[in-house]
């Protein structure tokens, strides 16, 4: 766990990831366990969660990577988001203690159609005034 937190602590000090993905990703997850896991805002079992499994390792650096994550910022903070609350259904509702892995596989499926939906207009395109 602390090899992961230096590892993304030298990612984001070279600038080669920055927080949006993986922030959003582990908030939405947080928020999602805190009302869905029957235990409230309990911090143990939020720091466990947060330590046990994948879920700082899929954060920081599968979910970052530059070929499968969105390119837009609108669409990093959704796809963040996405990947908090399909972990937390997956790890509370589903029947293994894991969902990291499969969060992931299904956000980066769903990626062309996140960027479909916050992909900015051009300018002059598609206002109320265009012909």
């Amino acid at each position: 766990m602390i090899a992961i937190v230096l590892g993304a602590c030298f990612l984001i000090a070279l600038g080669i990831i920055d927080l949006k993905i993986p922030g959003t990703y582990i908030l939405s997850f947080v928020i999602f366990i805190i009302i869905f896991s029957k235990r409230g805002f309990d911090l143990n079992y939020i720091c466990a969660q947060l330590a046990g499994g994948g879920l700082m390792l899929g954060a920081f650096f599968m979910a970052t990577d530059y070929v499968t994550r969105p390119i837009t910022k609108k669409g990093q903070y959704v796809f963040g988001v996405l990947l908090g609350i399909l972990t937390g259904v997956f790890r509370i509702f589903g029947p293994g203690a894991e969902g990291v892995s499969f969060a992931i596989i299904l956000g980066n499926l769903l990626v062309p159609l996140i960027e479909k939906i916050t992909l900015p207009k051009a300018f002059g395109k598609g206002g109320e005034n265009s012909l």
